[in-house]
Protein backbone atom coordinates (compact mmCIF):
# COMPACT_ATOMS: atom_id res chain seq x y z
CA UNK A 1 0.00 0.00 0.00
CA UNK A 2 0.92 3.06 -0.78
CA UNK A 3 3.19 4.96 2.41
CA UNK A 4 1.19 7.74 3.20
CA UNK A 5 3.33 11.02 3.99
CA UNK A 6 1.65 14.13 5.15
CA UNK A 7 1.75 17.48 3.49
CA UNK A 8 -0.38 19.29 6.10
CA UNK A 9 0.44 17.44 9.62
CA UNK A 10 -2.45 16.46 11.55
CA UNK A 11 -5.66 17.80 10.53
CA UNK A 12 -9.37 17.13 10.77
CA UNK A 13 -10.69 15.39 8.39
CA UNK A 14 -13.87 16.73 6.43
CA UNK A 15 -16.18 15.51 3.84
CA UNK A 16 -14.59 17.40 0.38
CA UNK A 17 -17.21 19.54 -1.09
CA UNK A 18 -19.76 19.44 1.26
CA UNK A 19 -20.71 15.46 1.10
CA UNK A 20 -19.11 12.30 1.51
CA UNK A 21 -19.20 11.25 -2.22
CA UNK A 22 -21.39 11.24 -5.16
CA UNK A 23 -23.34 8.11 -4.64
CA UNK A 24 -26.35 9.03 -7.08
CA UNK A 25 -26.94 6.85 -10.20
CA UNK A 26 -28.47 8.25 -13.64
CA UNK A 27 -30.66 5.71 -15.41
CA UNK A 28 -27.56 5.53 -18.00
CA UNK A 29 -25.66 4.19 -15.10
CA UNK A 30 -27.66 2.09 -13.81
CA UNK A 31 -27.95 0.57 -17.48
CA UNK A 32 -24.06 0.62 -18.04
CA UNK A 33 -23.93 -1.83 -14.58
CA UNK A 34 -26.22 -4.41 -16.97
CA UNK A 35 -23.97 -3.75 -19.99
CA UNK A 36 -20.27 -3.88 -18.57
CA UNK A 37 -19.91 -7.89 -18.95
CA UNK A 38 -20.65 -7.53 -22.30
CA UNK A 39 -18.75 -4.63 -23.31
CA UNK A 40 -16.55 -5.54 -26.81
CA UNK A 41 -13.84 -2.91 -25.94
CA UNK A 42 -12.04 -0.55 -23.04
CA UNK A 43 -11.43 2.90 -23.27
CA UNK A 44 -8.37 3.91 -21.38
CA UNK A 45 -8.54 8.01 -19.99
CA UNK A 46 -4.86 9.82 -20.04
CA UNK A 47 -4.89 13.36 -18.32
CA UNK A 48 -2.60 15.87 -20.25
CA UNK A 49 0.04 16.34 -17.19
CA UNK A 50 2.35 16.80 -20.50
CA UNK A 51 2.36 16.89 -24.53
CA UNK A 52 0.04 14.86 -25.55
CA UNK A 53 1.99 12.74 -27.98
CA UNK A 54 4.17 12.26 -24.66
CA UNK A 55 1.73 10.84 -22.78
CA UNK A 56 0.81 7.61 -25.70
CA UNK A 57 4.09 7.27 -26.07
CA UNK A 58 4.59 6.85 -22.11
CA UNK A 59 1.44 4.64 -21.44
CA UNK A 60 1.82 2.90 -24.86
CA UNK A 61 3.22 -0.54 -23.27
CA UNK A 62 1.21 -0.69 -20.91
CA UNK A 63 -2.06 -0.53 -23.20
CA UNK A 64 -0.75 -2.95 -25.08
CA UNK A 65 -0.10 -5.24 -22.49
CA UNK A 66 -3.56 -4.70 -21.24
CA UNK A 67 -5.04 -5.22 -24.08
CA UNK A 68 -3.57 -8.63 -24.75
CA UNK A 69 -4.18 -9.83 -21.14
CA UNK A 70 -7.55 -8.87 -21.36
CA UNK A 71 -8.23 -10.32 -24.75
CA UNK A 72 -10.12 -7.19 -26.17
CA UNK A 73 -9.03 -3.92 -27.83
CA UNK A 74 -8.20 -1.21 -25.30
CA UNK A 75 -8.05 2.57 -26.63
CA UNK A 76 -6.86 5.68 -25.59
CA UNK A 77 -9.29 8.98 -25.15
CA UNK A 78 -6.73 12.10 -24.43
CA UNK A 79 -8.75 15.45 -23.75
CA UNK A 80 -7.61 19.57 -23.93
CA UNK A 81 -7.66 19.47 -20.13
CA UNK A 82 -7.97 17.08 -16.70
CA UNK A 83 -11.92 18.34 -16.55
CA UNK A 84 -12.40 16.80 -19.96
CA UNK A 85 -11.42 13.24 -18.67
CA UNK A 86 -13.35 13.44 -15.59
CA UNK A 87 -16.20 14.32 -17.67
CA UNK A 88 -15.86 11.48 -20.24
CA UNK A 89 -15.83 8.81 -16.69
CA UNK A 90 -19.02 10.64 -15.45
CA UNK A 91 -20.79 9.86 -19.02
CA UNK A 92 -19.44 6.53 -19.05
CA UNK A 93 -16.64 7.40 -22.19
CA UNK A 94 -13.99 6.17 -20.71
CA UNK A 95 -13.42 2.63 -18.25
CA UNK A 96 -10.01 3.11 -16.68
CA UNK A 97 -8.11 6.36 -16.68
CA UNK A 98 -5.00 7.85 -15.04
CA UNK A 99 -5.62 11.19 -13.12
CA UNK A 100 -3.24 13.05 -10.97
CA UNK A 101 -4.00 12.88 -6.96
CA UNK A 102 -6.48 16.05 -7.57
CA UNK A 103 -8.23 15.11 -10.99
CA UNK A 104 -8.76 11.83 -9.12
CA UNK A 105 -10.14 13.00 -5.87
CA UNK A 106 -12.52 14.94 -8.32
CA UNK A 107 -13.38 12.12 -10.10
CA UNK A 108 -14.03 9.82 -7.31
CA UNK A 109 -16.66 12.46 -6.61
CA UNK A 110 -18.39 13.35 -9.90
CA UNK A 111 -17.59 9.68 -11.66
CA UNK A 112 -17.61 7.35 -8.86
CA UNK A 113 -13.84 6.70 -9.98
CA UNK A 114 -11.96 3.87 -8.19
CA UNK A 115 -8.20 4.28 -7.38
CA UNK A 116 -6.90 0.53 -7.57
CA UNK A 117 -2.78 1.49 -8.20
CA UNK A 118 0.33 3.91 -8.57
CA UNK A 119 3.05 3.42 -10.57
CA UNK A 120 6.48 3.09 -7.94
CA UNK A 121 10.21 4.10 -8.73
CA UNK A 122 13.46 2.15 -8.46
CA UNK A 123 13.78 2.52 -4.77
CA UNK A 124 10.43 1.52 -3.58
CA UNK A 125 9.12 5.25 -3.39
CA UNK A 126 5.72 6.19 -5.09
CA UNK A 127 5.68 9.82 -4.14
CA UNK A 128 6.41 12.98 -6.09
CA UNK A 129 7.22 16.73 -5.39
CA UNK A 130 5.96 19.86 -6.75
CA UNK A 131 7.95 23.11 -7.11
CA UNK A 132 7.75 26.79 -7.54
CA UNK A 133 10.19 27.24 -10.45
CA UNK A 134 11.76 31.05 -11.38
CA UNK A 135 14.31 32.12 -13.74
CA UNK A 136 17.86 30.87 -13.10
CA UNK A 137 18.55 34.91 -12.79
CA UNK A 138 15.53 35.83 -10.35
CA UNK A 139 16.31 38.14 -8.26
CA UNK A 140 13.57 36.29 -5.86
CA UNK A 141 14.73 34.33 -2.43
CA UNK A 142 11.61 33.55 -1.67
CA UNK A 143 7.45 33.38 -2.54
CA UNK A 144 7.06 36.73 -0.69
CA UNK A 145 9.51 38.13 -3.14
CA UNK A 146 6.73 37.27 -6.10
CA UNK A 147 4.04 39.35 -5.24
CA UNK A 148 2.38 41.05 -7.91
CA UNK A 149 3.97 38.54 -10.44
CA UNK A 150 2.49 36.91 -13.43
CA UNK A 151 3.00 33.57 -12.92
CA UNK A 152 1.90 30.37 -14.75
CA UNK A 153 0.34 27.21 -13.32
CA UNK A 154 -0.34 24.04 -15.34
CA UNK A 155 -4.35 23.59 -14.81
CA UNK A 156 -6.83 23.61 -12.25
CA UNK A 157 -7.18 20.52 -11.72
CA UNK A 158 -3.09 19.76 -11.26
CA UNK A 159 -2.07 18.32 -7.78
CA UNK A 160 1.47 19.40 -8.27
CA UNK A 161 1.47 22.40 -10.97
CA UNK A 162 -1.90 24.20 -9.04
CA UNK A 163 -3.75 22.65 -5.93
CA UNK A 164 -0.01 21.90 -3.83
CA UNK A 165 1.50 25.66 -5.11
CA UNK A 166 -1.76 27.09 -3.88
CA UNK A 167 -0.90 25.45 -0.78
CA UNK A 168 2.80 26.87 -1.00
CA UNK A 169 1.71 30.36 -1.35
CA UNK A 170 -1.26 30.29 1.24
CA UNK A 171 0.67 28.91 3.63
CA UNK A 172 3.84 31.36 3.21
CA UNK A 173 1.94 34.73 2.55
CA UNK A 174 -0.92 34.22 3.77
CA UNK A 175 -2.97 34.87 0.55
CA UNK A 176 -4.35 32.76 -1.91
CA UNK A 177 -2.42 33.27 -5.28
CA UNK A 178 -5.29 35.29 -7.45
CA UNK A 179 -4.80 37.35 -3.94
CA UNK A 180 -1.09 37.65 -4.11
CA UNK A 181 0.09 37.28 -7.78
CA UNK A 182 -0.35 39.95 -10.31
CA UNK A 183 -2.43 37.30 -12.71
CA UNK A 184 -2.06 33.18 -12.50
CA UNK A 185 -2.54 31.67 -16.44
CA UNK A 186 -3.14 28.19 -16.96
CA UNK A 187 -0.18 26.34 -19.44
CA UNK A 188 -2.44 23.40 -19.53
CA UNK A 189 1.11 20.80 -19.21
CA UNK A 190 3.85 20.56 -16.79
CA UNK A 191 6.33 21.19 -19.69
CA UNK A 192 4.13 23.67 -20.97
CA UNK A 193 5.04 25.84 -17.38
CA UNK A 194 8.27 25.28 -17.14
CA UNK A 195 9.43 26.39 -20.94
CA UNK A 196 7.07 29.77 -19.94
CA UNK A 197 9.77 30.18 -16.85
CA UNK A 198 12.69 29.44 -19.41
CA UNK A 199 11.43 31.62 -21.94
CA UNK A 200 10.67 34.69 -18.85
CA UNK A 201 6.83 34.58 -20.42
CA UNK A 202 6.37 34.74 -16.09
CA UNK A 203 8.02 35.00 -13.46
CA UNK A 204 7.09 31.89 -11.82
CA UNK A 205 5.62 28.72 -12.52
CA UNK A 206 4.54 25.54 -10.14
CA UNK A 207 5.03 22.07 -11.56
CA UNK A 208 6.74 18.64 -10.11
CA UNK A 209 9.80 17.18 -10.20
CA UNK A 210 9.29 14.21 -12.42
CA UNK A 211 8.76 16.63 -15.67
CA UNK A 212 11.62 18.77 -14.59
CA UNK A 213 14.15 15.68 -14.64
CA UNK A 214 12.46 14.73 -17.90
CA UNK A 215 13.03 17.91 -19.76
CA UNK A 216 16.62 18.30 -18.04
CA UNK A 217 17.28 14.16 -19.36
CA UNK A 218 15.98 15.54 -23.01
CA UNK A 219 17.67 18.82 -23.11
CA UNK A 220 14.95 20.92 -23.50
CA UNK A 221 15.75 22.87 -20.48
CA UNK A 222 19.58 24.08 -18.82
CA UNK A 223 20.30 23.99 -14.92
CA UNK A 224 20.55 27.48 -15.27
CA UNK A 225 17.57 28.31 -17.06
CA UNK A 226 15.22 27.57 -13.80
CA UNK A 227 16.06 27.65 -10.34
CA UNK A 228 14.02 25.72 -8.00
CA UNK A 229 12.62 28.61 -5.73
CA UNK A 230 10.37 26.05 -2.87
CA UNK A 231 9.85 22.08 -3.17
CA UNK A 232 6.80 20.96 -1.07
CA UNK A 233 6.55 17.67 1.09
CA UNK A 234 5.94 14.66 -1.05
CA UNK A 235 2.72 13.64 -2.56
CA UNK A 236 0.76 10.53 -2.96
CA UNK A 237 1.50 8.67 -6.43
CA UNK A 238 -1.12 9.84 -9.76
CA UNK A 239 -3.29 6.93 -9.34
CA UNK A 240 -4.94 4.22 -12.35
CA UNK A 241 -8.57 4.06 -11.87
CA UNK A 242 -11.65 2.47 -13.08
CA UNK A 243 -15.56 3.24 -12.86
CA UNK A 244 -17.46 1.82 -10.13
CA UNK A 245 -19.50 0.45 -11.47
CA UNK A 246 -17.52 -1.32 -13.93
CA UNK A 247 -18.28 -5.09 -13.87
CA UNK A 248 -16.51 -6.59 -10.60
CA UNK A 249 -14.66 -9.13 -12.78
CA UNK A 250 -13.45 -7.20 -15.09
CA UNK A 251 -11.93 -4.77 -12.65
CA UNK A 252 -10.45 -7.94 -10.04
CA UNK A 253 -8.58 -8.93 -14.09
CA UNK A 254 -7.43 -5.42 -14.95
CA UNK A 255 -6.05 -4.60 -11.58
CA UNK A 256 -4.03 -7.63 -11.03
CA UNK A 257 -2.81 -7.46 -14.68
CA UNK A 258 -1.27 -3.94 -13.74
CA UNK A 259 -0.28 -4.99 -10.47
CA UNK A 260 1.54 -8.03 -12.18
CA UNK A 261 2.98 -6.47 -15.20
CA UNK A 262 6.38 -6.06 -14.02
CA UNK A 263 7.02 -9.90 -13.91
CA UNK A 264 6.78 -9.54 -17.97
CA UNK A 265 7.64 -6.38 -19.23
CA UNK A 266 9.06 -3.73 -18.17
CA UNK A 267 6.59 -0.71 -17.05
CA UNK A 268 6.04 2.54 -17.94
CA UNK A 269 3.81 5.37 -16.82
CA UNK A 270 4.18 8.72 -15.81
CA UNK A 271 8.22 9.62 -14.91
CA UNK A 272 10.60 6.45 -14.95
CA UNK A 273 8.78 3.25 -13.17
CA UNK A 274 9.32 -0.28 -11.47
CA UNK A 275 6.20 -1.30 -10.86
CA UNK A 276 2.75 -0.75 -9.84
CA UNK A 277 1.37 -1.09 -6.39
CA UNK A 278 -2.39 -1.05 -4.65
CA UNK A 279 -3.63 1.89 -3.46
CA UNK A 280 -7.01 3.16 -2.12
CA UNK A 281 -8.85 6.27 -1.61
CA UNK A 282 -7.54 6.37 1.97
CA UNK A 283 -4.37 7.42 0.76
CA UNK A 284 -5.20 10.31 -0.81
CA UNK A 285 -6.98 12.03 1.89
CA UNK A 286 -4.21 14.66 2.29
CA UNK A 287 -5.48 15.97 -0.94
CA UNK A 288 -8.78 16.42 0.10
CA UNK A 289 -7.65 17.82 3.45
CA UNK A 290 -5.66 20.62 1.45
CA UNK A 291 -9.29 21.39 -0.52
CA UNK A 292 -10.69 21.92 2.58
CA UNK A 293 -7.81 23.45 3.76
CA UNK A 294 -8.01 26.17 0.72
CA UNK A 295 -11.48 26.53 0.79
CA UNK A 296 -11.99 25.78 -3.10
CA UNK A 297 -15.19 24.48 -4.62
CA UNK A 298 -15.60 22.19 -7.05
CA UNK A 299 -16.49 24.59 -9.84
CA UNK A 300 -13.05 26.35 -9.32
CA UNK A 301 -11.08 23.48 -9.94
CA UNK A 302 -13.34 21.90 -13.10
CA UNK A 303 -13.36 25.21 -14.85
Amino acid sequence: MLRRQLLLGALVLLPLFGGCGNNSQTSENSSQVASSAAKSEIIMGLIPAEDNEEMLAKFEPMRAHLEEKIGMPVKVFQATDYAGVIEAMKRDRVDIAWFGPLSYVLAEQEAEAEAFAVGVKEGGTSTYQSMIFVPGDSPAKSIADLKGADVAFVDPASTSGSLVPSYMVKKSTGEMPDQFFGKVTYAGSHDAAQLAVKNKTVAAAGSNDITHEKMLEKGLIKDNDLRILETSDPIPGSPLTYRGDLDPEMKAQIKEIILNAHNEIEVTGYGTLARYEEVTAQDYQVIRDIVQQLGLQKEQILK
